[in-house]
């Protein structure tokens, strides 16, 4: 929060405002959690045909994955994550509109790391 309990856009970006909002359209919280349901449903199916190690073996594999650290400033592909999910096969409105060169802040990166703290 800046000063005037507004998040300051150079240090928080320009997405803190956007938890406070709420939903536009009635299909919005269908389709965020669309990847998650699919999610949950092939881990149901998988261990039904494999057995339960399957399941946590790729949940595991996930969760190393995503642990993967980089500096808070630097941007972030996560393409180890999305291998192992299968969404780098898909092209989505995040892949076209939400890259790093088209960013409007790039933060200062001392005050970024230091909020991580």
């Amino acid at each position: 929060e800046g000063a005037f309990g507004v998040p300051d856009p150079f240090v928080a970006g320009l997405r803190a405002s956007k938890p406070k909002l709420g939903t536009s359209h009635p299909l919005e919280i269908s389709e965020k959690n669309f990847h998650l349901n699919a999610e949950k449903m092939n881990m149901a199916m998988l261990r039904n045909i494999q057995g339960l190690h399957a399941p946590l073996k790729l949940t595991m594999e996930r969760k190393f994955a995503s642990k993967i650290g980089h500096l808070p400033f630097l941007p972030s592909s996560n393409f180890q994550t999305e291998v192992l999910t299968g969404r780098h096969l898909d092209i989505g409105f995040e892949d076209i509109l939400c890259q790093p060169e088209l960013c409007e802040v790039a933060g200062q990166p001392h005050a970024v790391v230091e909020r991580s703290l």
